[in-house]
């Protein structure tokens, strides 16, 4: 995935009510641009991190800019827009990065599914039937090149998880996938730390049979891409 325009850098001031933050641009002004990532962004929101910016043209949007990148731990840069995931992880499948889900011939995104009314980001069909997937942003590592997920509590994906089994029960393929935009990590792991809920649901997931699979991210400026695959771990 190539950002259709350059993107602006900046210096990050501040994040608050989620969807927003302060930055200084190149020429010292401030601006309030939308942050498209309602997690905690542990790790990611440092006052003084280099972040970059997309614009759009669009006169209705009240903020023109919106945060895609931030750089960490001196050098690494990570993709923060959790808009991005399903379009990447797509281009993944129809790479043949997933080859375990089958010879796929059509796929739909937001459908609805499951017993507690869910959307499933990815429904792909095929020779082998249906498969859902759910795909998780991962942006945080804190120590030893783990990258963590949930980054928050996330009543959410654990949710998700339960959905997952469900379809499992109704004869159907599910799948994980954890898309991990950021390339200094080496493996997944489930936060039980902040979340120890959605660990054990995991856990609980893995062994019913839904695939878990992690794909990082080659992060650059000019764009994104899913290069490899890193182990899930669970210990």
């Amino acid at each position: 995935m190539q950002f259709e325009r350059p993107l602006i850098p900046a210096t990050l001031v501040r994040r608050y009510k989620r969807f927003l933050a302060d930055v200084c641009l190149e020429d010292g002004s401030v601006a309030t641009v939308h942050c498209p990532n309602t997690g905690s962004m542990l790790g990611c929101d440092a006052a003084g991190a280099r972040v970059w910016l997309s614009v759009s043209d669009n006169p209705r949007r009240k903020y023109a800019m919106t945060w895609e990148l931030v750089e960490v731990e001196g050098s690494v840069l990570v993709g923060i827009n959790t808009g991005l995931p399903n379009r990447l992880v797509a281009e993944a499948v129809a790479a043949g990065m997933l080859p375990e889900l089958g010879g796929i011939e059509g796929a739909q995104t937001e459908v609805k599914f499951g017993r507690e009314r869910s959307r499933v980001d990815l429904l792909l069909s095929g020779r082998q039937g249906k498969t859902f997937v759910e795909v998780k942003n991962v942006t945080a590592s804190v120590r030893e090149h783990r990258a963590l997920f949930p980054d928050a509590v996330t009543q959410r994906g654990t949710r998700h998880l339960r959905e997952l089994m469900g379809v499992i029960d109704e004869g159907h393929r599910a799948a994980l996938v954890f898309c991990v935009q950021r390339g200094d990590v080496r493996r997944v792991e489930p936060a039980d730390e902040i979340d120890p809920e959605y660990g054990d649901t995991l856990r609980r997931a893995i062994a019913y049979g839904v695939q878990v699979i992690a794909l990082q991210a080659r992060v650059r400026v000019d764009g994104i891409r899913l290069v490899q695959r890193i182990p899930v771990r669970c210990p």
